[in-house]
Parts: C-alpha cells; sequence; structure tokens
C-alpha cells in the first residue's frame, strides 16, 4: 500500500501567520499557486529617541519628516514557488527574490521551511549588486503563537561605499529571530532582532516591534524599530545606534 502525502489548501488562513514578514524578517506564510500580494512597507525618517515630548508631537512623531518607502509584489508561478519583487527609496534599490516553501508543519514535520535566494542593487538595479542566501524557519502552536529563525548570509552588505579605494565588499551572517502572538481573533503583537553572527557588522544589530490588525485580505501593522531598511542586505548592514523610528507595512493579499 502507499500513503498518499496531506495535501495542504495554502488558501486557507493560518491565524498564527497572517503575513509574509514578520517585519522585515520573511516569515514561511504560502502563497496559492497563480496568486498574488502587495504590500507597502513604510518607515519615517524622525527619529523618535531625539528631542522631548513636545518636539517629537509638533513634528507628528517623525511623520513630518518624509520617509523610506517600499513597494512589494509576490506571485506563484508553480505550488510552493514565489517570485518577489521588492523596491525601497533607500539607494533606490530593487531586490529580486525566489521563495521555496519547502517543508509544511505537520504531525510529522514539527517546523515549517522556506529556502530564500535574492539578488539587490542600487540606483535602480544599475548597480551596487548584494546577493543574499538563507532560510526562514517556524513554529506553531495552536494558532496563536509563531516563532521564527532566518539564517542569512548577505554579500556586500556595504553598497555605498564598497566600489570606494581601498574597500573591499563585506560579507555578513545574521540570524534574524522573531516571532508573532495573536492577542484577539484579528489583532497580533510581533517583534524581530537579527544579530550578526559573523563577517562586517557594522551599527547594532537591527530589531523592531509592532502591533497588527486583520481585517479580510488586508493586515495593516505598526511597526517601531531601529532600522529605515527593509532588504535582505540593509538588515545585515543593523541599525542605529541611537535610532527608534516610527513606520508601517499594508499588506493586500489577492486570493
Amino acid at each position: 500500500q502507499t500513503c498518499a502525502l496531506p495535501i495542504y489548501d495554502d488558501a486557507a488562513l493560518t491565524p498564527a501567520e497572517p503575513d509574509y514578514r514578520v517585519i522585515n524578517l520573511p516569515t514561511t506564510l504560502r502563497l496559492p499557486i497563480h496568486k498574488s500580494s502587495f504590500e507597502l512597507t513604510h518607515r519615517f525618517n524622525g527619529n523618535l529617541k531625539r528631542g522631548s515630548f513636545g518636539d517629537q508631537a509638533s513634528g507628528l512623531f517623525g511623520i513630518d519628516n518624509g520617509a523610506t518607502i517600499g513597494f512589494e509584489y509576490r506571485y506563484a508561478p508553480a505550488r510552493h514557488v514565489e517570485f518577489i519583487a521588492y523596491r525601497t527609496s533607500f539607494d533606490r534599490t530593487i531586490q529580486f527574490a525566489g521563495k521555496w516553501d519547502a517543508v509544511h508543519q505537520s504531525g510529522a514535520n514539527p517546523v515549517s521551511v522556506s529556502g530564500i535566494l535574492s539578488i539587490e542593487g542600487g540606483n535602480n538595479f544599475r548597480d551596487r549588486y548584494a546577493p543574499s542566501l538563507g532560510a526562514s524557519i517556524s513554529r506553531q502552536w495552536n494558532d496563536m503563537v509563531a516563532l521564527y529563525a532566518v539564517p542569512m548570509w548577505a554579500h556586500n552588505v556595504d553598497p555605498l561605499t564598497y566600489d570606494a579605494p581601498g574597500r573591499t565588499k563585506q560579507n555578513t551572517f545574521y540570524l534574524g529571530l522573531g516571532g508573532r502572538a495573536r492577542i484577539r481573533p484579528t489583532v497580533y503583537v510581533s517583534a524581530e532582532v537579527s544579530p550578526r553572527l559573523g563577517g562586517y557588522a557594522p551599527n547594532q544589530p537591527e530589531y523592531a516591534f509592532a502591533i497588527e490588525k486583520r481585517a479580510g485580505a488586508h493586515l495593516f501593522q505598526l511597526n517601531f524599530g531601529n532600522s529605515q531598511q527593509s532588504t535582505f542586505a540593509q538588515v545585515a548592514s543593523g541599525g542605529a545606534p541611537d535610532g527608534l523610528y516610527m513606520g508601517f507595512n499594508l499588506t493586500r493579499k489577492f486570493f
């Protein structure tokens, strides 16, 4: 006798994993075949650690200072395969990525695993190229909590200065750690940190925390973190030692 593997409905809601990001780190959420998703990332330029409360309030807590904005579109051409295009206004960086959702948590598999390969380039993908290779590994409990480990290697982590005289392209290996907890049927809190374990490690490790609201196919996240950057290589470059920036992610799934 043969035992068929279970077939999971990739379009079904996963209550503990409602989005394709924790905040910046990738999750293992699957995209149904021939379906797509759009995400807007927004990181305001105002540093919440500078000035008094009155100063912050007068600038609407950083909103008046402009923002670093990103647009992401992902599509699944085959089952468990995603193509992702993302552009952020920081250095006019465009990132192309592929994601393979290789393992789904089940009775036989204690975790979900997604492999990730990407290449990003500044000046609208004309130069300063930075490839990354890694994976997102998750474990969920009772539709309430999801924890993530994201080992990631990134090359050319210092793209703005790598072609300066005497400068060599930098490599970084970091381990992103994140989690999301559902505190109400459609309300979540999430957090992440990305310590560097080897290689080039400027600034402080990137960290962020957030509160989220799910409404149908939409997810709105209000986040706070020490970095305005959000690609894989940019996360490797760390966050500002004295920075805290407000931002948001807005996702719309088309299925």
